[in-house]
């Protein structure tokens, strides 16, 4: 189970090394472009239902993944996330498992 720590204002979020994997691409792709979005997982043991940030390139990120080396990637799965980022303007997590 890795971790993405997002402003460092809050706990880490933790998301499996599979699924963190692709996520970080995502993110670097639309932060690399200059481009802000919202991204939503479920709250987990802090808080019921689920959780949202404005991703925004100012703000500082930090992932660790738990295994090494790292999960192959699917090119694919990254297609998908993307796609379904740009036609909503939102990663949510718990759809991407």
């Amino acid at each position: 189970m890795g971790k993405l720590e997002y402003n460092s204002s809050r706990p880490a979020i933790e998301i499996d090394d599979d699924l963190l994997v692709h996520v970080k691409i995502v993110i670097a792709t639309k932060l690399r472009r200059q481009e802000s979005f919202m991204m939503t997982w479920p709250g987990g043991s802090q808080a019921a239902g689920a959780m949202s940030a404005w991703i925004h390139p100012a703000i500082p990120m930090v992932i660790e993944f738990d295994q090494t080396p790292a999960p192959k990637v699917d090119p694919r799965r990254i297609e998908q996330m993307m796609a379904r980022l740009n036609a909503r303007g939102e990663l949510i997590l718990d759809e991407l498992e």
